[in-house]
């Protein structure tokens, strides 16, 4: 990422929205950008798991799991399929787990927790629909813009 989100905000203001949610930096990589691509699952990372194994090309996918803590929806062996497959980054709008590796990774990774309890594998969600987190939508082939002061969507 060249720009810091600030920066961008100020370019291009009301173009962008922006995600006002505490999400915490585990990732190696604080800053990191690309095109959306989207999965919306609950207590479930069998799809998460799926799209990650999948050619990334510098994308952030964006993992909606409605905010719960209960069950970690990233651990250490997908976010390291994700760096292996060209993802860019990973936004999750609810827990992961292996902070300490995740942190080891070259990868953006924002979450808003961890939680060491594993998920469920039924494969239960949606891939590539658009997700709306705290009021911003993520639209996949829009572009997401995430560092250490935040998280900026394209409209």
């Amino acid at each position: 990422m060249t720009i810091a989100t600030a920066d961008l905000y100020d370019e291009r203001g009301e173009e962008l929205d922006s995600l006002s949610l505490p999400f915490h930096d585990i990732g190696g990589r604080v800053a990191f950008d690309g095109p959306i691509r989207t999965v919306r699952c609950h207590r479930d990372n069998a799809l998460v798991k799926t799209v990650l194994a999948t050619a990334g090309d510098g994308a952030v996918l964006v993992i909606d799991g409605a905010g719960s803590l209960e069950s970690a929806l990233v651990g250490d062996l997908i976010a390291a399929s994700a760096v292996a497959n060209g993802w860019a980054g990973l936004i999750v709008h609810g827990a992961i787990r292996d902070r300490a590796a995740i942190a080891a990774l070259p990868l953006g990774v924002k979450a808003l927790g961890s939680n060491p309890r594993k998920s469920a594998k039924d494969g239960v969600g949606e891939v590539d629909e658009p997700v709306t987190i705290a009021g911003v939508t993520f639209t996949p082939g829009r572009h997401v813009w995430a560092d250490a002061d935040g998280i900026l969507v394209e409209r």
